[in-house]
């Protein structure tokens, strides 16, 4: 073996030993990094909400007042349409229909009517943060198109009612207060939060965590987040997908007699984590989703 072929075999060189004077391939070019979760308007509203609810948060409800109405055949109905016609709708919903939300600006109508020309019937959808303690800590409210800015800012401004202490974010028509601004410390970053939520739905519930009951399994799975969305007279509760407890959850819902009064039936699908109940009561369905009096939820003591 000639002495420059052993210098080629035992030389690290970036020159081969042809001669060639081949460049060392280029450094990978850095990807950027993936942007913060940011609030997007075109999701469905429970999916939107989630940049915006600070990681402390525990529970999320959201009750979109424009899926109310498709679902009662109300589409066209706006804050412009006689109050008769409102107040109608607001009968018919409260009746009928799972909200976790009366309505927050209801209350105030009147007021908002006379001196703002605004109503809750101007309301696309509402979402409401609470702390582990059930307290109220935040909420975001999102104004339909159509509506003056320029009157919700003079509302919020004034401090009507429970729009005192808000603000109002005139390029994605909310009204804020108590949400977070940075993603990157909000539900949105925590990816089997997102997967909870994402479909249409007349309201939507999404937990951190279960409530404990004595008469609870000691060998169910842990719950760490669940969500449960009303639509129409179907009801779908997301744990999570590859549950094993999943029928054993279905049975304590089932058996549970205050539950059989608001819902019927029962499915349940381990692999996606999906239970399934028919409502036969949905103002009372979303009554015990406000109370965590739903079992398929709940963890045994110690």
């Amino acid at each position: 073996m000639t002495g420059t072929v052993l210098a080629c075999l035992l030389a690290v060189t970036t020159v081969s030993c042809s001669g060639d004077d081949t460049p060392p391939p280029p450094e990978p070019t850095p990807t950027a990094s993936a942007a913060p979760p940011s609030y997007d308007a075109t999701l469905e509203p429970a999916a939107a909400v989630l940049a915006l609810v600070p990681d402390a948060v525990t529970t999320l409800t959201v009750t979109d007042y424009d899926e109310v109405r498709a679902t009662l055949g109300l589409e066209s109905l706006t804050g412009a349409s006689p109050v008769a016609e409102q107040d109608a709708f607001w009968t018919q919903a409260d009746a009928g229909s799972p909200l976790l939300s009366d309505g927050m600006l209801r209350p105030v109508e009147a007021r908002l009517r006379a001196g703002y020309g605004l109503s809750q019937t101007d309301v696309a959808w509402e979402a409401h943060l609470f702390d582990d303690a059930g307290d109220e800590v935040g909420f975001a409210m999102s104004v339909r198109e159509g509506v003056d800015p320029a009157a919700v800012q003079r509302a919020v401004s004034d401090g009507v009612g429970p729009l005192a202490g808000s603000t109002w974010r005139p390029d994605d028509r909310l009204v804020v207060r108590g949400t977070t601004d940075d993603g990157t410390d909000s539900w949105a970053a925590d990816p089997d939060l997102v997967a909870l939520v994402g479909l249409p739905a007349n309201a939507t519930y999404v937990a951190r965590g279960c409530e404990t009951r004595a008469d609870v399994p000691a060998d169910l799975e842990p719950l760490e987040q669940w969500s449960l969305q009303l639509e129409g007279t179907l009801a779908t509760a997301r744990l999570g997908p590859d549950r094993l407890d999943l029928f054993d959850r279905l049975r304590m819902a089932t058996s549970f007699r205050p539950f059989r009064k608001a819902y019927e039936g029962g499915v349940a699908d381990p692999l996606t984590g999906r239970l399934g109940f028919r409502m036969v009561d949905p103002p009372l369905a979303a009554d015990q989703a406000r109370r965590r009096r739903l079992p398929f939820a709940a963890c045994a003591e110690g």
